[in-house]
């Protein structure tokens, strides 16, 4: 087994930043995991990106991604980069046998995405994709106990993923507004993150009903504020779901939505039990038994603690709180462990095109206003 792992990573944006404090801080958390060698940083931007490998201490730095293709000694690619430059980056990295670590969401299509899965499938490289969500150890606790029938057979779920970085009609027109570039708007990039939490929680989604609501069609063009641009892709978006196992769900984001800043919530209600959850308070959830004495039903606060594994790698009291970047670095070891110990990888590049044909779906059933199948 091999005791250490030279990485490279590509992108040095809002989530590269993420990756990178977790590249950090691996070792130090989880002392047991193979150490993490933070080998090269890829950014088109020199002088950004020259600055990011200094705050970070990567050994080396280029402005050209098939460096960390090309180069023998590079283990992982990670791929922090905007949604279009997904498929092509992961492709040639899986080719050239690397272990991929890629952001979501896979790609801008469904079909990008399925290529980029195929490839995975004739890789000797293993894949990771970054729903960081999903490695909260609190999160882990109530899936285990849906898992182990605490609240019974899963009825419904419902869910919220809102945020307001778009809210303002002022802000300008970027890259998250093309489809081309960014594949669907609210969908792709905040829906996506619930789609995959209700999927862990409940199961797989068999059918969707969706509709989305594009509320500022045109945003002003950064280059030329006396002239707009029109948004092709989606500010709110709903859908109506039923699950393989029979449950049934209502799943709703927007980016437009003023106050909320990583809003992503929701309730599953259970034959015997509900479990609520919401990532502005992320080191808690509610849990109500039915089966507990009349006089004691009520819903019970369940705070992180050591209790809950990973928890305790950070800190030995229930209560203190994890952060994000916290989630992030609890990626990262599962990434090390895995590859390390050739244990499967979740979620992978075959996990992650589930989320993808959901989202297909959604569009979908947009266009025609009918009940779709995944």
């Amino acid at each position: 087994m091999k005791t250490s792992y030279n990485i490279a990573l590509i992108g040095t944006g809002y989530i590269g930043k993420t990756h990178a404090l977790a590249y950090q801080a691996v070792n130090s958390v989880f002392p047991d995991t193979p150490k993490l060698v933070k080998a090269l940083v890829v950014d088109i931007n020199e002088a950004a990106g020259r600055r990011f490998a200094d705050q970070f201490g990567f050994q080396s730095f280029s402005t050209d991604w098939k460096d960390a293709i090309n180069n023998p000694h590079i283990d992982i690619v990670s791929i922090a980069t905007p949604n279009f430059l997904h498929k092509e980056m992961a492709i040639e990295a899986l080719r050239a046998g690397k272990h991929v670590y890629c952001e979501k969401p896979l790609a801008v299509s469904i079909r990008d995405a399925e290529e980029m899965a195929d490839a995975a499938i004739t890789s000797k490289g293993l894949t990771l994709v970054g729903y960081n969500y999903l490695c909260n150890p609190i999160l882990q606790h109530a899936a285990q106990l849906i898992q182990s029938g605490k609240i019974g057979k899963p009825l419904f779920f419902r869910g919220v993923n809102d945020e307001d970085y778009m809210a303002d009609a002022s802000v300008p027109h970027s890259w998250r507004c093309e489809r081309k570039l960014a594949g669907p708007g609210t969908l792709g990039d905040l829906a996506t993150h619930l789609i995959s939490l209700s999927e862990f929680m409940v199961g797989e989604v068999a059918s969707v009903s969706g509709h989305l609501y594009t509320a500022h069609s045109m945003r002003p063009d950064p280059n030329d504020k006396s002239s707009s641009k029109p948004v092709e892709n989606d500010d709110v978006v709903s859908m109506v779901v039923e699950y393989a196992n029979g449950a049934h769900g209502e799943l709703s984001s927007s980016r437009i939505a003023w106050g909320r800043k990583n809003r992503l919530a929701f309730e599953i209600h259970g034959d015997k039990g509900s479990i609520l959850f919401d990532q502005e308070r992320l080191n808690e959830i509610e849990l109500y038994c039915a089966t507990d004495d009349a006089a004691n039903q009520g819903f019970q606060k369940i705070l992180a603690g050591p209790a809950h594994p990973a928890y305790s790698a950070f800190i030995q009291s229930t209560g203190h709180q994890l952060g994000f970047n916290d989630l992030k670095v609890i990626e990262v070891r599962n990434l090390l462990d895995g590859i390390a110990h050739g244990k499967p990888l979740y979620p992978s590049f075959a996990d992650a095109i589930r989320v993808e044909r959901v989202i297909s779906s959604v569009l979908q059933s947009a266009d025609t206003d009918k009940r779709v199948g995944v």
